[in-house]
């Protein structure tokens, strides 16, 4: 199975109406279809050791700026997949993400049934928007971009593995 980019396909006014990044990216899985919250589970529940180091070291160079390592919110607590706080919910959507001073950022997960080669299958869709609200927004922005497209694509290629 092979991650492919696609054009944004998510209404971005309902998610992040002034986002000024936006990319896309589809699987299409073998077998029984999956909902959107197994794909986010499967997306982010077990990320690899590269992963784990690169997001420890993101976090260990941004706590001089005060920017979050996590969404978890005490005073407003919801439903968190790995670090990230469930915004919205149905079966075929899943929306994950949460503000800061720097920048806002979603991640639309879609889930919908597909045909395959082998009869059914699930075609998933991870749409990521950020809304960057400062120079220090954009110049994350522009650190992470590097690594962005691998860290989705490995992410996609995840949901492939049952949990």
């Amino acid at each position: 199975m092979t991650v492919i980019e696609i054009r944004p396909e998510v209404d971005r006014a309902r998610w992040l109406a002034e986002a000024n990044f936006t990319d896309a990216f589809r699987i299409t899985i073998e077998g029984d279809a999956i909902t959107a919250r197994v794909a986010a589970e499967r997306m982010l529940g077990h990320a690899p050791r590269w992963m784990d180091v690169l997001v420890t070291l993101r976090n260990v160079l941004v706590k001089p700026f005060g920017l979050k390592a996590s969404g978890a919110d005490e005073r407003s607590p919801r439903p968190m997949i790995g670090i990230f706080p469930v915004v919205d919910e149905t079966p075929q959507r899943i929306v994950i993400g949460f503000d800061d001073k720097h920048l806002d950022f979603r991640v639309v997960i879609d889930a919908a049934p597909a045909a395959t080669a082998l009869g059914s299958g699930s075609r998933m869709t991870a749409t990521t928007l950020v809304q960057t609200h400062n120079a220090l927004g954009r110049c994350y922005l522009a650190a992470i971009m590097p690594f962005h497209r691998l860290v989705v694509r490995t992410m996609l290629s995840q949901v492939m593995a049952p949990a």
